[in-house]
This record gives structure tokens, sequence and C-alpha cells, in this order.
């Protein structure tokens, strides 16, 4: 039929992070690991940082060997200067640029009321999150073209409270500051700074913590989160991935400063 379209003449699609390179912290967990393989499959050459020589293994294994070339591994401590420099480092040389940066790395500590929460627990989680977030954007933004992408895995209670983990919910606040302070001081150099707020997540860090919530207050948490949630699920680990390709795209070019709630409503 005229003008009809056919397979032939239809355009073939071009990934959205074609030749970019993108450094992904936390990418041993859930979040991280389904954001590794989105962006490779969309073209991105990806340096995957964690603390933990075996997560990182788990996360290669998963992969296509087709993709072997386009990403390395690097055990890092994102609080530790030399450590990052070093995942820096080995952007730079292995791929010969920077274009994205994800900063997921995170850790939690036990659910417990504010009295009894232990103060070298509380430092540990604003040294992971803060400081880790902090030298992440320190050290790669001098290296980001216009165009650059900083996204930041905050939470849903980086906009609101939830007893008994005082020491997650202030960190997930402050990465809000810095994602709102930092998006500023770039937005000339095209450089965009966003941040994914999830809700409840399935994954194995919030059922962790949904035990030890649990029996603090004497309910099931997964089922209390699960009715405050207008949604009435927990999020997967791909959704907020997906999330994350977005403002890491060219379809969020005029987006910055902003925190992306994916909290099935919780937060509304």
């Amino acid at each position: 039929m005229a003008g009809s379209a056919t397979l032939s003449n239809l355009e073939t699609p071009v990934a959205r992070l074609e030749g970019k390179v993108a450094i992904v912290t936390g990418a041993g967990g859930s979040i991280g690991a389904r954001t590794v393989r989105l962006f490779l499959e969309e073209g991105a050459n990806v340096v995957l940082v964690d603390r933990s020589a075996p997560a990182l293994e788990r996360v290669a294994a998963e992969l296509p060997p087709v993709m072997a070339d386009r990403y390395v591994n690097v055990i890092a401590d994102v609080a530790e200067v030399d450590d990052v420099r070093r995942y820096v480092t080995t952007a730079l040389d292995r791929f010969g640029g920077i274009d994205i940066l994800f900063s997921n790395a995170g850790n939690d500590g036990p659910i417990l009321n504010v009295t009894d929460y232990p103060e070298e627990v509380f430092d540990l989680i604003q040294r992971v999150h803060v400081r880790g977030c902090f030298l992440a954007c320190k050290y790669t933004i001098p290296h980001l073209p216009r165009g650059g992408r900083i996204i930041v895995t905050s939470s849903v209670v980086g906009v609101q409270g939830v007893p008994g983990n005082c020491a997650y919910v202030a960190a997930k606040h402050a990465l809000v500051g810095l994602i709102r302070g930092i998006a500023k001081e770039v937005a000339s150099k095209g450089i965009t700074v966003n941040g994914v707020n999830p809700g409840p997540v399935d994954n194995d860090f919030m059922r962790a913590a949904e035990a030890s919530m649990s029996r603090l207050l004497g309910v099931d948490a997964a089922e209390m989160f699960n009715r405050k949630i207008p949604m009435g699920r927990h999020a997967e680990p791909s959704e907020v991935a997906r999330a994350v390709l977005f403002l890491a795209s060219e379809d969020a070019s005029f987006t910055t400063g902003s925190c992306l709630m994916l909290d099935g409503g919780m937060a509304s």
C-alpha cells in the first residue's frame, strides 16, 4: 500500500547512550546491577564500582560475554579519596572520558530508636552516602563534558521521616541537598544533576531493613509499607534502573536539581 511503513524503511533505533562512558557506584547491589545492564544495552561503556569483589563478580557473571570489553570492575571504598581517584582514572584510561556518574553506593544500619542508635554506625552511614557522593561529584565533574549527567540515589525518606532509622534518613536528606546545590553550581556548564528517590524496593537490602523494623514496631513492616503505598506494592529494581536511564539520556536534557520520586505515590 502506498505510504505505508515497512520494516525495510523504518529507521533503526539508536541506542540512547551510544558511545557514552558511565561510572556506577554500588554496582554490586540490585539497583546498581540492573542499571549497569541497561546502560550496556543502550550502548554505554561502564565502570562498575563496589567494595565487594564477590558482588561485582556476580554482576559480571550475568552479563553477556559480548559485552565484556565494554565494562570494567573496580573494587573501591567510595569514601576513600584514593579509591575515588582510582575509579575515575580507570574510566579515563580505559574508555577515554566520563559522561555519566550514577552515585548509587549506600549502606544501612540497625533499626533502633535514636537514643539507642550506635554513634559509630551513624557516622559510617553518613560516610558512605554523603561523603561518598560528595567525593564522586568532586572528582568526576572536572572531566564531564557539556551534556554530562550526574544521578544520585536518594530515597523516599530523603523527603520524609520514618521511625528507627535516623542515620539513613539523615543521609538521604543530605543527598537531596547535595543534588540541589551542585545542580546550580554546574548548570552553566551544561551538566545536569538529579536524584532518584525510590520507596521500598523488592530486594535483599529492603528485606533486611524490614525484618529489623518489624521487630522494633511489632508489625509486619513489608505489609505496613504496602498499605502506605497507593499502588500497593514495592518497586522492582528494574523500575528504578529505567528511571536512572531516563535521567542519563538526552530525554532529560532540561531536567536538573530534581528528585524523581519512585515510590508508588507513598510521599504524595
